[in-house]
């Protein structure tokens, strides 16, 4: 369906999460565009962390030598700002010859569950697109006219690509909720996430569970939650599997605070190690 779509569109935006802009980010999108100009929608970027959605700002920048490529943070309390500025850069980046009743065709693509749905919502001032915390929301092509704006969007449902094979990146998409808990070991999920809350962000975990020290392992965190929670099966023992829901529920929701899981490639801030090589 993007095969026989991207050819025909004049802008391609698409939807990452901007706690994990690489992760969310489609391969199969890159090589369908071919060098389309492109507007990367850093969305929920009001619950990562803001020094480093600045950092994935200027890598996006720095990425393209001819401005073929424009990272845009967005969020849903700024909703009239949001549909202002990607809908001038639409125009902006527009390479087709403007003309008499022409409008400017952009399509809206991005992983499952990762805010296409609410970028359309926010875009047409209207709720066209089915929103949802879990992902295949969308299930067909839909395509809104902006009359206003001289635009015809196109959205599509949020695909994966077939073969994910980073391990990094399957976790990253399975915390966020791109990939359904009905196909992942939702354990092993809150475990990931539990090391990287506790390498990165110690203080906010401390401070939303209300402990005096930092968990020695994710292991214990998810102990610690369970006993405060009350995630507790017969026999005294902690349900992992609650305790573990708790901590990636409250992740996505920025319950936890605004945490990032994913550094742009190569770039170190605060003196912090960057993902790739500290959670291996």
């Amino acid at each position: 369906m993007l095969a026989e779509s991207i050819p025909a569109q004049d802008v391609v935006v698409e939807v990452l999460d901007a706690r994990m802009p690489n992760a969310s980010s489609n391969p199969v999108v890159t090589e369908l565009r071919r060098g389309k100009p492109c507007v990367k929608v850093l969305a929920k970027s009001d619950l990562a962390d803001p020094t480093v959605t600045s950092a994935w700002v200027r890598y996006f920048a720095a990425s393209s030598s001819d401005g073929s490529v424009v990272a845009l943070p967005t969020s849903t309390t700024q909703a009239q700002q949001t549909k202002a500025r990607l809908l001038k850069l639409c125009t902006q980046m527009n390479r087709r010859s403007p003309g008499p009743g022409r409008m400017v065709r952009v399509i809206i693509v991005g992983v499952p569950n990762v805010g296409k749905s609410t970028l359309i919502n926010t875009l047409t001032g209207r709720k066209v697109a089915k929103v949802g915390d879990e992902p295949a929301v969308t299930k067909g092509e839909q395509r809104v006219t902006l009359d206003g704006a001289g635009v015809v969007l196109s959205d599509n449902p949020g695909i994966l690509w077939p073969n994910i094979e980073d391990e990094l990146v399957s976790y990253r998409l399975a915390l966020g909720g791109a990939i359904p808990k009905t196909v992942i070991d939702f354990e092993s999920v809150a475990r990931f996430g539990a090391e990287l809350f506790l390498r990165r962000y110690p203080a906010l975990v401390m401070a939303r569970y209300g402990l005096d020290e930092v968990p020695a392992t994710p292991e214990a965190l998810l102990v610690a939650i369970g006993k405060r929670r009350g995630c507790i099966k017969s026999g005294g023992v902690v349900d992992y599997h609650k305790a573990g829901d708790i901590l990636v529920h409250e992740f996505r929701t920025g319950a936890l605070g605004r945490i990032t899981i994913e550094d742009p490639p190569s770039v170190q801030l605060d003196g912090r190690e960057t993902f790739d090589s500290s959670v291996r």
